[in-house]
């Protein structure tokens, strides 16, 4: 098992604490990645080359996504990410969500716990108003997610993503800030 032993976390919990994704932890990333390929599919298909990684962290420092790896408090292990996708500001005040945990830690409350603490920083620190996220219908483990943690449906996006080569249909939901300072 990779640790993760960056300088400081972002935001620390009961369960888990939040690291931003940096050059140091590509090890623990792909290592998250392999681990739990399968687990993730059909949902999401991951690239996991360095070359991918990089990019990935070229898109956080141009400030086009926020990311946030779910650190095990007990052995920190990454057991999740996070991300805040097309972020806009001014007026809208908005960002797209997308997320992923480990087989390993499913049921354990470390996704919802991690997850929470994103949306507090979201609110507190980037002063986002509303973040959504779209979730395919067959996945219920996510559905349950974004229902405990307030999120309320709003809509249905047929063919809204392109995941593993094919269109694939959304539901949308979406939280405000004063729902996320009320959890």
């Amino acid at each position: 098992m990779i640790r993760i032993i960056p300088p400081r976390p972002l935001k620390k919990g009961d369960l888990v604490h939040l690291y931003p994704p940096g050059p140091h932890l590509r090890p623990a990333y792909q290592q998250f990645i392999e681990e739990n390929r399968d687990y993730h599919q059909p949902w999401i298909y991951h690239a996991n080359d360095p070359r991918s990684y990089d990019d990935y962290l070229k898109r956080i420092a141009q400030g086009r996504v926020l990311g946030f790896f779910i650190v095990r408090n007990e052995d920190e292990k990454l057991v999740g990410v996070v991300n805040l996708n097309n972020i806009l500001m001014g007026g809208v005040r908005s960002a797209s969500l997308g997320y992923y945990g480990s087989r390993e830690g499913a049921g354990k409350g470390y996704m919802s716990e991690g997850l929470r603490l994103v949306l507090d920083f979201a609110v507190e620190k980037v002063g986002l108003h509303r973040i959504e996220a779209n979730v395919q219908p067959g996945n219920e483990a996510s559905l349950r997610l974004v229902r405990k943690l307030g999120f309320r449906k709003e809509g249905f996006s047929p063919e809204y993503l392109q995941i593993g080569g094919e269109w694939r249909d959304h539901e949308r939901w979406a939280i405000l800030d004063h729902e996320i300072r009320a959890l």
